[in-house]
């Protein structure tokens, strides 16, 4: 049986990305549940890899599952969040305006999915990303792309329709790059050895408490930079 469990922890991880899409299309009002699904989905995902290293259950149909699970959950779920977010935001054009050729432009949202998929294909058979990431990771990009409707409160311009659409379009892009990202793959916890991983997740905190779920962009923000950060000084 034990050789299931990792498989069914994966199976969560889509159940979740599922929900959150039903929820997404519900309307603007439904998208914190939709991103809260995501987080959820992504704690699943988390777990399935601890549980097959764990139990040493690791398969290839376990990794094919996970791949095509994390497709749902953090590349269609976010951009289904991210539709409907620009479909928002269009509305604070003229009428004359949103009738126009910008109504197409929210469907650039399922660009993140394609991307995703890419990305993951990409990631089952690059050897390079044992340790670190090539480009930036899905779930990573879905925490971004599926929370940035939180920052308005916050930050006004992620209701401009124009920046949201380069935005998205730009993590896009960095999924299938080759920018090498840092992971959590810690070898040990020492935090002479970590200290970047230690040092993020410090500043991820004190994000997190002073704007709440809308920190998730900002924190996504922050790996990146901190990733650029130690790819050019090579820290």
């Amino acid at each position: 049986m034990k050789k299931h469990i990792p498989n069914f922890i994966t199976s969560l991880n889509l159940f979740c990305g599922c929900l959150s899409v039903s929820f997404a299309f519900r309307g603007v009002q439904y998208l914190e549940v939709a991103s809260y699904l995501i987080l959820l989905a992504a704690l699943f995902d988390f777990f399935d890899g601890f549980a097959a290293r764990l139990l040493k259950v690791e398969s290839i149909i376990g990794k094919d599952l996970d791949s095509l699970a994390d497709n749902i959950s953090f590349g269609f779920a976010p951009a289904a969040i991210l539709f409907v977010w620009l479909k928002y935001c269009l509305g604070t054009f003229s009428p004359e305006m949103q009738s126009g050729i910008l109504s197409l432009l929210p469907y650039l949202a399922f660009v993140v999915t394609i991307f995703a998929a890419v990305r993951l294909a990409k990631f089952n058979h690059d050897e390079r990303q044992k340790t670190e990431f090539r480009g930036l990771a899905t779930p990573a990009n879905a925490l971004f792309v599926g929370f940035i409707h939180f920052a308005s409160d916050k930050f006004p311009i992620v209701t401009n329709f124009l920046v949201v659409i380069a935005l998205a379009l730009v993590f896009a892009l960095l999924q299938v790059s080759d920018i090498p990202m840092f992971s959590f793959k810690m070898k040990s916890l020492k935090f002479k050895e970590n200290y970047l991983q230690y040092s993020f997740l410090i500043v991820s905190i004190l994000l997190f408490i002073f704007f709440q779920f809308g920190a998730m962009p900002l924190i996504i923000l922050v790996y990146i930079l901190f990733s650029f950060t130690k790819y050019l000084f090579k820290i």
